[in-house]
């Protein structure tokens, strides 16, 4: 059998010499049936337009030696046709058609389908073309790109990150308007096309890691001019910027910080369109930009091209003077993004599955306890959950896999035949691995959960980015310290007790130091002994240090005294103007029964300064194991002003007071420990957390703890939708205007702020430094066993001139 004439494979369309090309020989493309373009030599391409299924070798040979001005000859041409058989471009001599092989970007769509046909796509998209308006473009560009400064670098993303965490279906909408912007991405690009006059192709959806994603064929752009394609490379992009735009005026309606986690999908979203592995956006802008198609293929020749003796290379010679700068500059540029951008993954990725694992973990329980109940509805919404968490932290380890995976193959084929090579890239290697196992190796406190008050901005996530501020209450930092000779340095495991001086500026402008304890920066530690005490009290607390007399006590009630054994006192005081002062006691105490359990919560808040604010907060859980005889618990809480302008106090205080049949297992010891640890991050960190969600941070952690005590001791604790026994339940109470016990179960009551007023808060001095607070009202919750009652009030009191408040509390 004669073998067939060399023809052009099935659907592939010649393109044509590239408009505005940025090589010196500009090349010329052409595309195959299943979409791809394929960069062609003026040779290869009048070869390939010459393949007519009629002409032989011979006939071939003289088209080409007429049309390019050079002599080839028919073993010319059969080498040029195998290289286009390679390219998946001409027939195979037998006249079937060729296997196309497709590139295969690092992070490609699979599983590809068609969802909308070409038709149906132009008439989908035809309305967005209107928003491509040149005004309109600038002012979202504008508004875009201040919202995701306001986002990334001042409001942060711990609190939208912990809250999506704790309300899983928050995290699902998070997901499922992700997945969908992409779809809106998409028609970005379609719409630009259309906007141009190109006709965009098909629509589909595929899987990208785990997620589903949605893909648009807009080749037939390579028609038009410059701008025209530029405008199709960056419109998914634009509508990017259109779902940041929304995300802001949503939460701007709603405050839900959950919803912002939608700008750093989007943004996210963008620099991933950007990464130049990929042939998404950013390749297409910088291919079109420059009229370099072939732009991968370009950045290690034009990096080598920088250095002065490649300076004559024909590889570094190819591209046209301008272009060749624009990608120099683009590639300088790109690189060090993208190892930053990873760099971010490899270490924030603990914190993200410390978080997921903690979320999911809470969601079984809760399925567990909707199974005891029989729930079904509950039992799948809870099984969803734990799942829908976990999905974060399976996509980074996917991304990080393949990324890994492309690196590995890419140098084992670079240094083929080359030993020495071989074994640098060995060294390398395992340099890499033992950085990733130190920065993922397991310890709590490299998985711990994010925190809402841990801010979450790109600097945050740097420490050793930030600027030195010295030492401050309630920071963390490093300092010289003096041990006896022989004396072992204090670790993390095993601290130690030591006195600290914390600069701080008074009212004068002058440095004082104040001293504190290391472990009770603002908060007190833990106490794991009967009848034992924890507090903690500010230099600015004692009310003789703060611009006053010494000795002298300006305000119209007693002097608090100093917190007894078990009890747990709050203590700010400011008379200093123009300062905020903070001071927060934080007490795990356990009782065994066998005294009077009269532990005393207090919280004193007390001002008497110009344009001044103070803040106590006081937080105390009692154990106690065993029946106690006598329960006396009481809750203080106290915010008063005195001869006050333009000031500000808020007084929380918490107590938690449960009664256990006998010591909790070592299990539920380690999980009240771990979730201890947590409550006092929280505390040292407090002058961080607005004043109006302080109290419900306290309550969430009241009921992590009631839910390792119901976990560990069924019946001691009843579920919060079944009525609780005064004799055997703890009973949350409100707050009340004095500390009464009494027989009987008390109804809660709301008690309304004494006298609220916006005030602008000063920088802060003191215990704990820099907040920005405002006057808000929350109610103090105090649990205690019934038939004990406890009271306390955390209001903000605010004097807009000069006069004398009563105090809230007994």
């Amino acid at each position: 059998m004669l073998p067939h004439p060399p023809a052009r494979a099935e659907g592939v369309r010649l393109m044509g010499e590239m408009p505005g090309s940025g090589y010196r020989e500009p090349p010329a493309l052409a595309r195959r049936a299943d979409g791809q373009v394929v960069q062609l030599t003026p040779l290869l391409y009048l070869l390939l337009s010459g393949l007519d299924g009629r002409r032989g070798h011979d006939e071939l040979a003289a088209h080409l030696s007429a049309a390019s001005g050079r002599d080839v000859s028919s073993a010319n041409v059969e080498q040029l046709i195998d290289r286009l058989r390679s390219l998946g471009l001409a027939a195979s001599t037998d006249g079937s058609q060729p296997e196309a092989r497709r590139s295969n970007p690092l992070l490609a769509l699979r599983f590809k389908a068609v969802v909308s046909d070409p038709a149906r796509t132009r008439r989908l998209t035809s309305p967005f073309a209107r928003l491509f308006h040149p005004l309109l473009v600038a002012a979202v560009v504008a508004v875009f790109a201040w919202i995701t400064w306001w986002v990334l670098f001042e409001r942060g993303l711990a609190s939208a990150t912990h809250d999506a965490f704790a309300r899983p279906g928050l995290l699902l909408v998070v997901l499922a308007i992700t997945v969908l912007s992409a779809g809106f991405h998409e028609f970005g690009h379609a719409a630009a096309a259309r906007r141009g006059g190109a006709t965009p192709g098909v629509m589909g959806v595929g899987l990208y890691l785990i997620w589903p994603a949605f893909y648009t064929d807009v080749t037939d752009s390579y028609r038009l001019g410059r701008a025209g394609r530029l405008r199709v490379d960056l419109g998914g992009l634009y509508f990017n910027a259109l779902v940041v735009v929304g995300t802001a005026l949503t939460w701007w309606l709603t405050r839900d910080d959950a919803i912002l986690l939608l700008v750093a999908t989007q943004v996210l979203q963008m620099l991933h369109q950007l990464l130049p592995l990929v042939r998404f956006d950013g390749y297409h802008v910088l291919a079109d930009l420059t009229g370099v198609p072939d732009l991968f293929q370009r950045i290690g020749p034009t990096l080598r091209g920088l250095l002065p003796w490649h300076w004559r290379d024909p590889q570094a010679r190819l591209l046209k003077p301008w272009a060749r700068a624009v990608v120099s500059a683009w590639v300088l540029t790109v690189v060090p993004v993208l190892g930053f951008t990873l760099l971010m993954l490899v270490t924030t990725f603990p914190r993200i599955v410390g978080s997921a694992l903690a979320s999911s973990r809470a969601q079984w329980a809760e399925l567990v306890v909707a199974s005891n109940d029989g729930d079904l509805l509950a039992m799948a919404a809870r099984g969803l959950a734990a799942l829908v968490v976990l999905l974060p932290p399976l996509a980074m380890g996917i991304a990080l896999f393949r990324v890994a995976r492309r690196v590995m193959a890419s140098m084992w084929t670079r240094t083929a035949g080359r030993p020495v090579r071989r074994v640098l890239a060995g060294v390398l290697t395992l340099a890499l691995l033992a950085g990733l196992a130190w920065s993922w190796w397991p310890s709590p406190e490299r998985y711990r959960p994010v925190q809402a008050y841990e801010g979450g901005t790109i600097t945050d996530a740097l420490p050793l980015a930030r600027p030195a501020s010295g030492l401050v209450a309630g920071t963390q930092g490093s300092a010289a310290i003096y041990l006896p000779e022989g004396q072992a340095p204090p670790t993390r495991d095993h601290p130690m007790l030591a006195v600290v001086l914390v600069p701080h500026e008074d009212s004068a402008g002058s440095t004082t130091g104040s001293a504190g304890t290391s472990d009770s920066a603002g908060t007190s530690g833990t106490s794991d002994s009967s009848n034992s005490s924890n507090s903690s009290n500010s230099s600015n607390s004692s009310g003789v240090d703060d611009g006053s007399a010494p000795g002298t006590w300006v305000f119209p009630i007693d002097q608090p005294l100093a917190p007894g054994e078990g009890d747990n006192q709050a203590l700010a005081v400011n008379t200093t103007d123009g300062t905020v002062t903070y001071d927060t006691a934080f007490a795990l105490v356990w009782e065994d029964g066998e005294t009077p359990a009269d532990n005393t919560n207090e919280s004193y808040a007390l001002a008497s300064c110009q344009h001044c604010a103070a803040v106590a907060v006081a937080f105390q859980v009692v154990m106690v194991t065993g029946q106690a005889d006598v329960a006396v618990p009481q809750n203080v809480s106290v915010s008063l002003t005195s001869g006050c302008v333009g000031c500000l106090t808020y007084s929380l205080a918490v107590q938690l007071f449960v009664t256990l049949d006998g010591p909790l297992s070592d299990h539920a010891q380690a999980q009240l420990a771990q979730l201890w640890r947590q409550i006092v991050a929280f505390g040292k960190h407090i002058q961080d957390v607005p004043l109006d969600e302080i109290q419900a941070m306290l309550d969430d952690y009241q009921s992590q703890i009631l839910d390792i005590v119901r976990a560990d001791q069924p019946g001691v604790v009843p579920d919060a939708s079944s009525s609780s026994s005064p004799s055997t339940s703890p009973t949350p109470t409100s707050p009340a205007t004095s500390p009464s016990p009494s027989s009987a179960t008390t109804t809660p009551v709301e008690e309304p702020p004494s006298a609220t007023s916006s005030a602008t808060l000063p920088p802060a001095t003191g215990a704990d430094n820099g907040a920005s607070a405002s006057p808000s009202s929350s109610a103090t919750t105090s649990t205690a066993p019934s038939p004990t009652t406890t009271t306390g009030s955390p209001t903000p009191t605010a004097s807009p001139s000069p006069a004398s408040a009563s105090p809230t509390g007994p």
